[in-house]
């Protein structure tokens, strides 16, 4: 017959059992340490792998930005590009005006590229536009500004307006076709807008694909001139007429204005108007 354990035997049976317990949760303890020390570094290497890979594809796609006066190239006095005929740009050195006789309509448009009703406005007067302007029955002279930075994710208003003045720095004669580009791609508002790299594409597109278009549009090279164009457009009246949104749209100095969405999108109204200013 087994004798039963005293109560001192029982005592230290039941420490030692402890003692051993304690010892298994230690060494589990140390090893779930060690997985959760490899993991963190597996995933910490990963994460600074893809970080580096980012970096070096950004670095690898940049391209130098090239050195720009504080004020864009080729602008009127009142911060527009114009365009005569052939679609091309009045520059200091050219002047694309018709030979026929007597005046013709001078457009201005106000434009914020973020904006929908220019949008609304540019996409079914577009064609109309272009063939005035490209065979001399009228120019057409486009002011962007930023002021919608708000309705994008990435301040998608103030990057295409700088993208905008970089093509008509660089390459002026493009600037039509990058305009209407950009209309016809452009973001919807509360979204993030299209990269750098995207608008740099649709520039490429329109015939402004230089390296220091790249390069400008990247470094938002006109970011002040910008910033600061804006806030005289807004606060200041401009050649006698207060703007207070986008698109403000003058013929011959006199603003073309619309009751409806309707008449705001109907080319015949918009070429009605014309045709009364230079009936004046």
């Amino acid at each position: 017959m087994n004798q039963k354990p005293t109560r001192s035997e029982q005592r230290e049976a039941a420490r030692a059992k402890a003692k051993e317990l304690r010892a298994q949760n230690a060494k589990k303890e140390k090893r779930s340490k060690l997985l959760i020390q490899v993991s963190v570094v597996l995933v910490a290497l990963g994460i600074i792998g893809g970080v580096a890979a980012v970096i070096v594809v950004e670095q690898a796609n940049r391209a130098e930005a090239p050195v720009v006066s504080e004020v864009p190239n080729n602008l009127t006095e009142w911060g527009g590009l114009k365009m005569g005929v052939g679609l091309q740009a009045f520059t200091d050195t050219k002047t694309p005006t018709p030979d026929a006789e007597g005046a013709i309509p001078e457009i201005v448009v106000y434009v914020d590229y973020q904006c929908p009703v220019c949008q609304a406005f540019d996409v079914p007067n577009s064609a109309q536009i272009r063939s005035w302007v490209d065979t001399g029955a009228a120019t057409l002279e486009i002011r962007p500004i930023s002021f919608l930075d708000r309705a994008s994710l990435n301040e998608y208003s103030s990057r295409v307006a700088n993208a905008a003045f970089c093509v008509a720095n660089f390459e002026p004669d493009a600037f039509f076709d990058f305009h209407e580009t950009m209309m016809l791609n452009q973001s919807e508002e509360g979204t993030e807008g299209h990269s750098d790299d995207a608008i740099f594409e649709f520039a490429t597109a329109a015939g402004a694909g230089s390296e220091e278009i790249r390069g400008c549009i990247q470094a938002k090279s006109f970011e002040d001139y910008i910033l600061a164009h804006t806030q005289t457009v807004l606060g200041e009246p401009q050649q006698g007429i207060s703007v207070t949104g986008t698109p403000t749209i003058l013929v011959n100095g006199q603003q073309y204005v619309w009751a409806t969405g309707e008449e705001l999108v109907s080319a015949a109204n918009f070429a009605a108007f014309v045709q009364s200013m230079m009936a004046q």
